[in-house]
């Protein structure tokens, strides 16, 4: 089974931190690229970071870059979204994903979610 389970989401006020780890399971978690995107209410899904198999590069949307950072432990399985300065339209479910690209085929997985609300 192909497992990525969210954790670390739930209620911050403004100005607070939380940090999401998704733990991953039934592939080498070492040969996928990981990244977060979230889904505000009534919206789309929106890509909020990435980061590469080895943990080489990091790569943000504008609206979190300098606020979120990203990171990944690969003896862990794990790859973490630490969030900073949470403001109220950071409130979403966010969701973690992994991919891996080979000339013939893909492979891309999901996680189910984990809601973080930023209110006061």
């Amino acid at each position: 089974q192909v497992l990525l389970v969210e954790s670390g989401g739930g209620l911050a006020q403004p100005g607070g931190s939380l940090r999401l780890s998704c733990v991953a399971s039934g592939f080498t978690f070492s040969n996928y690229a990981m990244s977060w995107a979230r889904q505000a209410p009534g919206k789309g899904l929106e890509w909020v970071s990435g980061i590469y198999s080895d943990g080489s590069d990091t790569y943000y949307a504008d609206s979190v870059k300098g606020r979120f950072t990203i990171s990944r432990d690969n003896a862990k399985n794990t790859v973490y979204l630490q969030m900073n300065g949470l403001k109220p339209e950071d409130t979403a479910v966010y969701y973690c994903n992994a991919l891996y690209m080979g000339d013939d085929y893909r492979y891309d997985y999901w996680g189910q979610g984990t809601q973080v609300t930023v209110s006061s």
